[in-house]
């Protein structure tokens, strides 16, 4: 018995002794202070186990049959897939920890106001880690994936940094910039004011990437949409050089004509009243409030000044002067 007992005891210090150095380990750097970071994929329905192999394979020093029962005496049972990287002060508890999480490394893209939705394609295209599945749609089978019931899509999605995981469908961030965008839109149109010439919110989604395009100023914004509102209210051409530009298209050479104005277009502004059938950019939530809530005046013209700013004016005498000053400067 004696000896049974010494024999117990001695496997309960290896034990001990074992234990107390797999938790010193665990606490341990896995990485050299001075070794670069790694960055490893572990894969869709990986166990523990398996995870820790594909770290392994990465170069990281982490035994997969120890890191397993690291993970299962912790309570650190599962891991979930995606892209990740470590750093030089990572310790195997903390890796289990980031994997347990889902702690994936996090790719950014950024949609700049203004643009359209021709350059936020391109963009797309450029992200190295988007799963590209819009490339092969044409737009009108794009929208039908993210945005059905437009037929257009021009304006309808919101121009934001949007962060997603390696291998995400370039997809499902046009739909998350979509919903938000429509997000946007509710919200302008619910704190709208009154008496506004629109008849839904698409209308004023037009209004907004107008008012987009055409401020260098973001204190002069609700100025500029109250010069259209009140052009439209007046039943006055809306004469806005940006939608001139944009029913040319690609073509355009950056040297607008007086050819160009006085070429019909959908969206020629000089040539047809109202509202063209579609916004011409993407606008930020400071258009979409200005276009909703616009400055009270009875401006309805406006000139550039040349300092990113704008000369209003309520009749054509003054906005003549303007012009003179400004940008004949007589």
């Amino acid at each position: 018995m004696a000896a049974i007992r010494k024999l117990l005891l001695l496997l309960a210090l290896l034990v001990i002794t074992a234990a107390s150095l797999v938790l010193y380990w665990s606490r341990e750097p896995l990485l050299a202070a001075n070794a670069p970071a790694v960055e490893f994929n572990i894969a869709q329905g990986s166990s523990v186990r398996s995870a820790m192999r594909q770290v392994r394979d990465a170069g990281v020093p982490a035994p997969p049959l120890l890191m397993e029962l690291l993970a299962r005496g912790f309570g650190r049972p599962s891991v979930k897939a995606g892209s990740y990287r470590i750093e030089s002060g990572t310790t195997p508890l903390s890796l289990l920890d980031t994997l347990a999480r889902g702690d994936t490394i996090k790719e950014s893209m950024t949609v700049i106001e203004g643009w359209n939705f021709a350059q936020m394609r391109a963009a797309l295209k450029r992200q190295r880690w988007l799963r590209p599945e819009s490339e092969m749609l044409n737009d009108v089978q794009l929208l039908e994936r993210v945005a059905p019931g437009y037929k257009h899509p021009e304006g309808l999605f919101y121009p934001d940094t949007y962060f997603y995981d390696r291998g995400t469908s370039d997809l499902l961030v046009l739909q998350q910039a979509h919903q938000r965008q429509m997000k946007m839109l509710e919200q302008a149109w619910a704190r709208r004011a009154p008496d506004l010439p629109y008849a839904t919110p698409y209308e004023a989604l037009i209004m907004a990437s107008i008012v987009e395009k055409e401020t260098g100023r973001e204190a002069d914004r609700t100025r500029v949409a109250s010069v259209f509102v009140n052009r439209l209210k007046r039943g006055m051409l809306l004469q806005t050089d940006p939608t001139v530009i944009y029913g040319i298209g690609p073509s355009f050479d950056g040297n607008l004509r007086k050819h160009d104005l006085q070429t019909d277009t959908p969206y020629n502004t000089y040539t047809r009243s109202g509202l063209p059938p579609t916004p011409i950019s993407l606008p930020g939530r400071a258009s979409l409030e200005a276009a909703l809530n616009p400055a009270l005046g009875n401006d309805i013209f406006f000139v550039a000044r040349g300092d990113g700013s704008s000369e209003f004016t309520s009749n054509l005498d003054d906005h003549n002067r303007a012009v003179n000053k400004y940008q004949r400067r007589q």
